[in-house]
Parts: structure tokens; sequence; C-alpha cells
């Protein structure tokens, strides 16, 4: 049962580290944080500051360390494999780039809907039905659902990765620098796109980058990262017009001088 006064998201003392030679690298060092309905979380941060470990550490998708992420009140780290499969109906990921992640081989229609057909949600005709409502929701044509990913631009992938993970109709949207490959007018489109259907589905958004300038236009709240840790954490408007920490600061300095 779902507890509308319970985050969403919960983590506590997440670490993840990596094989490094004969050493272990810490990638993620005892970082906590929660995740309230509805809201959108930024978390920021230089490349290799753990951001984009922490979201594949909340799919589950990299095995943790240690540490705990309870997840509608479940902690995964208690589930099975097949449990864990099943809870994903619910936690959907956009990846950086959106060729990469989409099957080359793979009509779009069957791309965006094979998530329905796999968790046994819907066939046929029904399926066919979802892939058109899912093209237009995401400022796609019907036809486009008969074309290979290589027919579209880069944005356009994006927004047949967002149809994807959107399909299952998940309470909580990982993004992973969904933006970052596309150029600035592509990106304002996407931003604005995920903003609609924030609003349409009542998600909840874990968005990873590296520009405050994003963060500020789409996000409530920011974590920000280096070297696997939390060094500073609140409101957007508090975070960016307030910084505390030297490296927030060089950040804010950087996007806005």
């Amino acid at each position: 049962m779902m507890d509308s006064n319970r985050p969403l998201l919960e983590i506590n003392d997440l670490k993840v580290t990596f094989p490094l030679g004969k050493e272990v690298v810490p990638a993620v060092d005892g970082v906590a944080f929660s995740l309230q309905r509805g809201v959108t979380l930024g978390v920021v941060g230089q490349s290799g500051s753990g951001k984009s470990t922490v979201a594949r550490a909340v799919l589950q998708l990299i095995p943790l360390t240690s540490g705990q992420i309870v997840f509608n009140g479940t902690d995964l780290g208690t589930l099975t494999k097949k449990q864990i499969r099943t809870l994903r109906m619910r936690m959907q990921m956009v990846f950086q780039d959106p060729g990469g992640s989409l099957n080359e081989y793979m009509r779009v229609g069957k791309i965006i809907t094979e998530p329905l057909l796999v968790h046994g949600i819907a066939k046929g005709k029904e399926l066919q039905k979802r892939a058109v409502e899912l093209l237009l929701q995401v400022g796609l044509k019907e036809e486009d659902s008969v074309r290979f990913p290589h027919e579209f631009s880069g944005g356009q992938k994006q927004r047949i990765a967002i149809a994807r993970a959107i399909a299952l109709k998940p309470d909580l949207l990982v993004c992973d620098e969904p933006t970052s490959a596309l150029d600035v007018t592509v990106q304002a489109k996407i931003l604005k796109l995920l903003v609609t259907l924030r609003d349409e589905l009542g998600l909840t958004i874990l968005f990873i980058t590296h520009d405050l300038a994003v963060v500020n236009e789409f996000c409530d709240e920011v974590i920000v990262m280096s070297k696997g840790k939390i060094i500073e954490s609140g409101s957007v408007n508090k975070v960016i017009h307030s910084p505390t920490h030297e490296i927030t600061k060089e950040l804010v300095a950087s996007t806005y001088s």
C-alpha cells in the first residue's frame, strides 16, 4: 500500500566500489537522501563525481557494496531478482545516449511497447494501440511506429526512449544526462516534454546532470556531488543563489559567468 507521507525513494549510507587493478576505488561513498513523490531532484556534479553510479544503483543495474535503497517502503536489498524485475515496472530509466539504448534492428513501435509485452500487460491490437498513443504523447507521429531508430535524429531518438520509459506508467523516472548529447535547441524541447509528462503522469524524477542551468530550469531540489560524496543539497533556489561549498560556487560561476 502506498504511504503518501513517506518518501518514494530513500537512500541510506550508499556505498559502491569498483575494482581497479589490485585496488578498490569508491565511486559512491556514504550517500544519503530521500525523494518525495512528485518532486524532481537534480543530482549534479563534475565528471567522476559518482552521480551516474547513484542512478544505476537505484535501478539495481549495478551491485551495492553496502547501504540501503528503499522504494515505496520496500528495501530493494531484500528482494529476489524476480521481484526486482517486477518492481522495475514502477522504476524506469532514460539514458544519456538514446541511440545506444535503442535496438537498431527493431521497429520503433516494437521498441516502445516491448516492456508491455514482457510484463504481459498488453498484446495484439491493444499493443498496437498503445504504441500509437505513446508516440503521440512524446510528440512523434503514428506512422513512426514502422520506422527504425537510424531514421531519426538524436532528439527524436530520445523521444522514443522516453516513450518506452513511460509505457509502464512508472512512479519513478531516472534520467541520466538525457539532454547532454543534444544541441541546445533540442535540449530545450526535450526538457519541455519531460515537464509536460511529469505534470500529466504525476512522475517523480531523479535527474542526473552536470549542467546547473538545466537543474535551475527543471528541478525542485538539487544535490551536488564530488568524489562520491554529497557536498551540498537543498532547494534549487537556495543552492544556486547561496552556495556554500567551494565546488558548488565554481559550478555556479562557470554556468552563469
